[in-house]
């Protein structure tokens, strides 16, 4: 493979091949499996991120888990479901991956076809993400009205997506058409999303940029070397109040306040059809432990207490617009309604 290569996932022989995330930028380790069990505790501890690979990846789960089944289909497939369900509460397309896939077995009259089929349904959300990746990145253009130097948060690459990514991917898109002349990617504490997978991404595309710590985006604003912001979303609420990682609410009132556009690029996936606002959003909280240890170097105390939500929500009126498949829409998003 080119140095400059890399995949979240793919399908191939019959298992699902990962790019384990915990490891880079370091080490670049592929793990191969056709257990869902294994899939599961791989999205658990963040192997495999982000929202719409999360779905993605959750769905081939679920068809792996009828692969060597050969009675009690229904049995088996409710046992996977569970637990595929109790990884990751906020990110909305693991549960519409899931559901749709339980749709499609409950539609068979012969559920010893139930993988084939299921697996089937895996691969076609695959490469509906793969599309809606790029179909972002187009829509995205019309947000630079210049050559700008971008800030982002988190990851929202290819390590996150079926495709090139949300936010991400109107980044590459846009630095591929002479739009974006500087990257600034915010460290995401606590488990450095940003320093260690966006700043891959970056350098794999050849995007120049610069990291930064979460509490420097106050200063790097006020000296005016930011034009634009853009970050992805986890779950996104009727009204478009947004829940995305940790420290992103922060970012929008700083960009509020500094008067610069703050952009979330997100696939319709993204959107929770069944809450009205963002109040309703499940919030996942994190074990201390990933506060409290560096890799695997202990730097506080382990018996002091923590807060760790995983996400924070931004409300809607602090968002400039949010980019999908279908466009870019703007405040008060009635494309949701």
């Amino acid at each position: 493979m080119n140095p400059t290569d890399y995949f979240s996932v793919k399908f191939d022989n019959q298992k699902l091949i990962f790019l384990d995330q915990t490891k880079l930028p370091l080490e670049e380790i592929y793990v191969e499996t056709d257990d869902y069990e294994r899939i599961a505790v791989a999205i658990e501890r963040l192997e495999m991120r982000g929202a719409p690979l999360i779905g993605i990846a959750a769905a081939y789960a679920l068809a792996l888990s009828l692969k060597n089944v050969n009675a009690e289909h229904e049995k088996a497939l409710n046992l996977s479901y569970k637990r595929l369900a109790q990884t990751r509460p906020t990110a909305v397309n693991l549960f519409k991956s899931l559901n749709d896939l339980k749709e499609e077995f409950e539609k068979l009259s012969d559920k010893k076809l139930s993988y084939e089929i299921l697996l089937s349904k895996a691969k076609e959300i695959h490469q509906k993400d793969e599309g809606y990746c790029l179909k972002m990145g187009r829509h995205g253009l019309t947000i630079f009205k210049q050559k700008s130097n971008v800030l982002t948060h988190c990851n929202t690459g290819k390590l996150a997506t079926g495709g090139i990514g949300t936010a991400f991917g109107v980044i590459k898109t846009a630095f591929e058409n002479g739009l974006v002349n500087h990257v600034f990617a915010d460290e995401t504490r606590p488990l450095l999303q940003g320093l260690r997978l966006t700043a891959f991404e970056l350098e794999k595309s050849g995007i120049p940029f610069d990291l930064q710590t979460d509490s420097s985006a106050a200063e790097l604003m006020k000296q005016g070397k930011v034009d634009l912001v853009i970050t992805g979303a986890d779950r996104i609420a009727l009204n478009g109040d947004s829940a995305n990682k940790i420290g992103t609410y922060t970012v929008a009132i700083l960009a509020n306040f500094h008067n610069i556009p703050f952009y979330i690029a997100a696939p319709s996936t993204t959107i929770d059809r069944s809450i009205p606002t963002g109040k309703d959003i499940e919030i996942e909280y994190r074990n201390k432990k990933e506060l409290f240890y560096i890799g695997d170097t202990l730097i506080t105390p382990e018996n002091y207490n923590a807060f760790t939500p995983a996400f924070d929500v931004t409300p809607a009126h602090l968002i400039s617009g949010i980019i999908t498949e279908e466009g870019l829409f703007t405040f008060p998003y009635n494309f949701i309604q």
